[in-house]
């Protein structure tokens, strides 16, 4: 994956993680430990909120697969080289 397609995806991911974020209130990087970690077990009989905080956790385990892949191209490569620029003319 080319790192402006990363750069992309990762936005649309974290648009959809907003949507959580504001619904729950609290940061997608503070939910996951807290999930991870059995601290929302108290809303698995929920069915609303357990079907969210899978759609949530999914959608933030491939927004960090993206991000490490972003950085792993990104430190092999200078900024400079890898900016998509279109001049217009």
């Amino acid at each position: 994956m080319e790192l402006f397609e990363l750069v992309i995806e990762m936005k649309l991911l974290e648009r959809r993680m907003t949507m959580y974020e504001e619904k729950y209130g609290v940061l997608s990087e503070d939910f996951y430990p807290a999930l991870m970690s059995g601290k929302l077990e108290s809303y698995d009989g929920y069915d609303e909120t357990r079907a969210d905080f899978s759609r949530w956790k999914g959608i933030y385990e491939t927004w960090l697969r993206r991000k490490e892949a972003y950085c792993e191209k990104k430190t092999r490569t200078e900024v400079s080289e890898l900016l998509r620029f279109h001049p217009a003319y």
